[in-house]
């Protein structure tokens, strides 16, 4: 009897293992995805992101989860990631929001707008202010999911062929700029020109353009603009801390496993925070090579500045009188900086203040 019961027992466990086996191999399917980036390989910081996406969503699930990132004109141009991706030409891609304002202005704030957030504060916003399911709500309308997965810090004024020093000297300048920044700049007679950054060096050098931003020393310096460009101006005050992106169709997001979910979501912060700490190792060192080299830093003047700051702001108003989706987004950033640099004048702009006079009494 005992012999009977245990065969039944056994044949009951195997019986409900044999259902639970497929169940457990269906929840962790073989999955291959294409990723298509907007930089080159040979920026190996920006463009490192997508290898760390995938590189991590590798690991977490075991190789099950593979995604292969391919560089801008691989497969796709770098600006038309995000087309591809909505379309489901390819999966996923890395990208700045920015790129796509022509489909809409709402766009940009997704990267940086002029006079925005820095990268802690972006990142506040985004992963506990609201912003990325403002964002979300968005890029739904584009068959877009996104996340952060990138962040540059606040980067360079950009390279110029003659010196910037007051508003009248940016009449007919013909810059390559992205974003709506171009659309502030032309308020002021600047020129903007949407270029590749693989584009950027022989434009410049050709006299296609007269002024060109990218990101910053590091990333600059192996583009080697300063061999065509001899003033290098800052702050780049249009992108105090732009967010590079990973964007998933959202049909393909919503297919994924949960637990897959999870292991890109993660991998995206990861890569959100590797890249904002190279950028920050790797840029002074590279801006004292250029300087070394004959680069000739400039500020730009408070005159231009000033001027900026007021045609940014006459431009939201401008965009958000016509479009719901941006004054709705722009209004929620605009609320974070206001709180954000309330707290921060208290103590961050205190200390760094402080350290930047003790380190010049220092001479270190």
């Amino acid at each position: 009897m005992k012999r009977r019961n245990f065969l039944a027992a056994s044949g009951a466990g195997l019986a409900a293992a044999a259902v639970a086996a497929p169940a457990v191999a269906q929840s962790s399917p073989e999955i291959k995805w294409r990723l298509t980036s907007s930089f080159p390989k040979s920026l190996d910081t920006i463009y490192g992101g997508a290898e760390t996406i995938a590189k991590q969503v590798a690991e977490l699930t075991d190789n099950k989860f593979q995604i292969q990132a391919f560089a801008a004109g691989e497969i796709v141009p770098g600006l038309q990631a995000l087309d591809a991706v909505s379309n489901n030409t390819v999966e996923m891609c890395h990208t700045c929001s920015y790129y796509y304002v022509g489909k809409d202005p709402t766009f940009a704030i997704g990267t940086a707008v002029p006079f925005g957030l820095n990268a802690r504060q972006q990142n506040a916003w985004l992963f506990q202010g609201g912003g990325n399911e403002l964002f979300n709500e968005f890029y739904r309308k584009f068959n877009i999911y996104a996340m952060p997965a990138g962040n540059t810090g606040a980067q360079m004024g950009g390279w110029f062929r003659k010196e910037i020093k007051t508003v009248a000297d940016l009449q007919g300048l013909k810059m390559r700029i992205a974003g709506i920044t171009g659309q502030v700049l032309s308020k002021l007679g600047v020129v903007p020109q949407q270029v590749a950054g693989g584009d950027i060096y022989p434009a410049l050098e050709k006299g296609t353009i007269d002024a060109a931003e990218w990101v910053g020393p590091y990333d600059d310096e192996k583009l080697g603009f300063n061999k065509v460009a001899p003033f290098y101006y800052y702050p780049g005050w249009w992108e105090g801390g732009p967010t590079v992106h990973a964007m998933v169709n959202i049909e393909k997001w919503n297919s994924l496993p949960k637990a897959y979910q999870a292991a890109l979501t993660n991998a995206c912060t990861t890569a959100n925070t590797v890249m904002a700490a190279k950028y920050d190792l790797q840029n002074p060192a590279a801006l004292r090579r250029l300087v070394a080299a004959g680069t000739q830093l400039r500020p730009f003047s408070q005159e231009v500045m000033e001027a900026c700051f007021t045609a940014a702001n006459q431009l939201y108003g401008e965009i958000g009188a016509r479009n719901a989706d941006f004054k709705k987004i722009i209004e929620a950033m605009q609320a974070t900086r206001s709180e954000q640099y309330l707290w921060w004048q208290v103590a961050e702009f205190t200390y760094d203040a402080f350290m930047i006079r003790a380190r010049a009494r220092a001479g270190r």
